[in-house]
């Protein structure tokens, strides 16, 4: 079946009004024949009415008796009367047929008068649907883009392509009025004539200036697109607009005006006019919504590059072109230079003065920076008060001149705060070259950040170069790998502890054994903890290794304890943090606990100059120690400055005497009679002395003659996965 259209619903209209028509005529022509019938009928009967009427008239003439004729009178009567009946009752059928008459002339009234109702109200249905259809037509090419976005007066071209094929119309106009400036485009559907075409720049910026609220000599910027190339017009006749406000976008100060122009030929109905503002409505939300979107996109694509406060570029824009640059000198055999800033102490003038004047101060040394570049080098700002300069095409000696320009520029500025208060600030500068001391950017971000960070420790206000990064980046990256290294072997189970006997002087018996570090290399091979010292203090792992040792060793105590041999003692290592309350004591109290391990059985000990460098921490940690029934040794004694100090300070319950007094005590006079006074004084304190580093039966003997109490050392034993 066809689609139903307003033609087809115009010829069924006809057609059944027609069908009305004749059941109309048909309906008169029966009523008309009825009352022709029934006059018939009544004339009949009167002629015959009137003639007997006669003939009884004529009875007293003739001589007809009374009797008889009142027989003949009774007779008469008789025969008159169904003749008045069916004169009656055909009165009744009439009356009844035309009431019937008026009811269906009524219901075919009625039924006309609904019909056209509906049959109007259907034909505006399908005019509204025809009107939507076009209006979907022009909204599916309304889809918005990143690339549509940006070009967004393109992305209006493709739209009033398909708008004038649905509606068509003569031009189409969009006016933008940001800082009381007015920006009018106007897109043209037809070819004019420049006459024509001035003619409506001057109607439409006139009539948008005054809609707008401008002033009369407000700016104006006019772009103009043929967007068709129909027939050519010589006059665009008189032009009725159709406009919608694009409503303000405070955000990027945005407003204005879009629009549809028709010449005068094109006249609309009021549905197509309904539909076509519905249209630009939308078109207002992406025309609107594309410009102050492509506005923010050429923000956020300039901040992507860009510091926010300084202007400089940032980082990320710093990284590309450094990428660029060692390709570049690497193909041209060029050599490029690396200046690491950081503002000396620039935290303070943040908390002495406010952010605000630390962000003023930032930004003249941003201008500074700028000054003494030259055109072609780039000036960034990496990030808090740091920055980066990429000297092009500059070796060492150039980049040095540099630096010190900057150096000594930066030095003498005085920066002002609000309050009239002044401050100067130093800077330090680390330098690297390409290629000399290295040659791609992982290397030479790693060896500049060297350089500023030996700037710093030379005192501030200075340059540090790097004749080859070589070598600490060998190394940086060795302490990062064996720091991944001992991350994997705690989370495998593969570090392990090993036992060193420590022996009582006295008696020549095992007294306790000295819990140490090992790691499992996967091929088996076993490496010293001391391998990992470094990394371990740099990347906080000495929490996990101290469960890790600690949990192993008390199962292995434990074994012991259950087979009944001794000694039952050992010694633990712990990191300096340890110190800070970080756990470890209610962590080997729980696990003393849990395999009934008395706390008497565990000696914990730290390196001196871990233990002293924080006195109130230790106190506290000496204090919690005991209260757990834990013993204590200070590891390495009398390595530190001061040592008798700490004596008279803590309370030690044994006393390691560092390795490298004991090993020389045959040979170095000093060291005999530093190693014999700490003995004496730490018996005269009630402390334990153990001598460590026994390499030889000579050095053992000499130690037992001075009194010390235990030894340990590889002359009396090696440290083995198991107890002896």
């Amino acid at each position: 079946m066809n689609a139903l259209t307003t033609h087809n619903l115009e010829e069924m209209r006809q057609y059944v009004l027609g069908r009305f028509a004749a059941l109309f005529e048909s309906q008169t022509r029966t009523h008309l024949f009825g009352a022709n019938i029934s006059e018939l009928v009544r004339a009949i009967h009167g002629e015959a009415l009137d003639g007997l009427q006669a003939t009884f008239g004529k009875m007293d003439e003739l001589g007809i008796s009374a009797q008889a004729k009142n027989v003949l009178v009774s007779q008469l009567e008789q025969a008159i009367a169904p003749f008045k009946e069916l004169d009656r009752t055909l009165d009744l059928l009439l009356e009844e047929r035309r009431r019937q008459w008026r009811e269906n002339e009524r219901n075919l009234l009625r039924i006309m008068l609904e019909f056209g109702q509906i049959s109007g109200e259907l034909a505006g249905t399908l005019v509204e649907k025809d009107l939507l259809e076009r209006q979907s037509h022009v909204l599916e090419n309304i889809i918005l883009s990143h690339e549509k976005v940006t070009q967004w007066k393109a992305f209006i071209q493709e739209i009033l392509t398909s708008f004038h094929v649905i509606f068509p119309f003569d031009f189409f106009f969009i006016s933008f009025a940001q800082d009381n400036n007015l920006s009018l485009y106007i897109y043209y559907l037809n070819n004019y004539s420049e006459e024509i075409k001035s003619d409506a720049r001057m109607k439409l910026s006139r009539d948008m200036i005054s809609s707008l609220g401008l002033p009369p000599g407000a700016p104006l910027d006019i772009e103009e697109f043929q967007v068709m190339e129909n027939d050519r017009y010589e006059s665009i006749g008189d032009v009725n607009l159709i406009t919608v406000s694009v409503p303000a976008l405070e955000v990027v100060n945005l407003a204005g005006l879009l629009g549809v122009a028709y010449g005068s030929a094109q006249q609309l109905t009021v549905q197509e006019e309904s539909v076509i503002r519905s249209i630009l409505a939308v078109m207002v939300m992406v025309v609107g919504s594309s410009k102050a979107l492509s506005q923010t996109l050429s923000e956020l694509e300039y901040y992507s590059t860009h510091d926010p406060l300084t202007g400089l570029h940032n980082r990320r824009y710093f990284n590309d072109m450094l990428e660029y640059e060692v390709g570049r000198s690497e193909r041209h055999k060029h050599e490029f230079a690396i200046l690491m800033l950081d503002l000396d102490n620039f935290k303070d003038v943040n908390d002495t003065y406010g952010h605000p004047c630390g962000d003023a101060a930032l930004k003249l040394v941003a201008e500074k920076l700028l000054d003494v570049m030259r055109k072609g080098d780039l000036a960034t700002r990496i990030g808090g008060d740091e920055f980066a300069i990429l000297l092009t095409e500059t070796g060492r000696s150039g980049a040095l001149a540099v630096a010190e320009k900057l150096r000594m520029e930066l030095r003498e500025i005085q920066f002002e705060c609000t309050d009239g208060k002044v401050f100067h600030i130093t800077t330090s500068i680390g330098l690297i070259t390409f290629p000399e001391d290295a040659k791609n950017v992982s290397d030479l971000m790693t060896g500049v950040d060297i350089g500023l960070y030996r700037a710093k420790e030379m005192g501030k206000d200075g340059i540090a170069t790097l004749e080859s990064a070589t070598d600490h980046i060998r190394i940086g990256r060795n302490t990062r790998d064996h720091a991944e290294k001992l991350r994997l072997a705690l989370k495998e189970n593969r570090v392990v502890p090993y036992f060193q006997p420590i022996f009582d002087c006295k008696t020549g018996e095992i007294w306790a054994y000295e819990t140490l570090a090992r790691l499992k290399e996967v091929n088996g091979e076993t490496l010293s903890a001391g391998m990992f010292i470094e990394t371990i203090e740099k990347y906080g792992l000495g929490r996990e290794l101290d469960r890790a040792i600690l949990k192993h060793a008390l199962a292995v105590l434990k074994e012991r304890m259950e087979q009944a041999s001794g000694p039952h003692r050992l010694f633990i290592n712990l990191s300096a943090q340890e110190i800070q309350g970080r756990g470890i004591l209610g962590f080997a109290e729980q696990l003393c606990q849990e395999m009934c391990i008395p706390p008497s059985a565990i000696v914990f000990e730290i390196l001196e100059r871990d233990a002293i460098g924080d006195m109130t921490n230790m106190r506290k940690f000496l204090t919690n120690l005991r209260e757990k029934g834990f013993s204590f040794a200070l590891d390495d004694f009398g390595s530190g400055y001061n040592s008798f100090h700490y004596l008279r300070e803590l309370s030690f319950d044994f006393v390691k005497i560092d390795g490298a007094f004991v090993r020389n005590i045959l040979d170095s006079k000093i060291d005999r009679i530093l190693v014999r006074n700490l003995c004496n004084m730490c018996q005269e304190l009630g402390i334990k002395t153990i001598a460590e580093f026994v390499e030889s039966q000579e050095v053992l003997e000499e130690l037992r003659s001075m009194g010390i109490d235990f030894v340990q050392g590889f002359h009396l034993g090696m440290p083995l996965p198991r107890m002896a």
